[in-house]
């Protein structure tokens, strides 16, 4: 357990952090799931609606839960996912 006042409160800003940045990474796994369904179900209006609103949560999350490029590689596996739909 942390003795000095300084690491009490870092303790708190620590475990604050943790449950935002665990909420947003439930939020993007939730959004990615639902493109990638949508993609399935071979609806392409449905699939765009889907990826775009799943691009803007990944991106959004870019730099904060997971590094930009990882988020960068993941919105175009979507949009070349989509793009095979006829």
């Amino acid at each position: 357990m942390a003795n000095h006042k300084s690491s009490k409160k870092r303790i708190l800003v620590t475990i604050k952090k943790n449950s935002i940045n665990t909420a947003r990474r439930s939020v993007v796994k939730t959004e990615t799931k639902k493109a990638l369904k949508a993609i399935e179900s071979g609806d392409k209006a449905a699939a765009v609606v889907a990826v775009k609103s799943a691009e803007s949560k990944i991106m959004k999350s870019a730099g904060k839960i997971m590094p930009k490029k990882r988020a960068s590689r993941k919105v175009s596996r979507l949009a070349k996912k989509v793009a095979k739909i006829a």
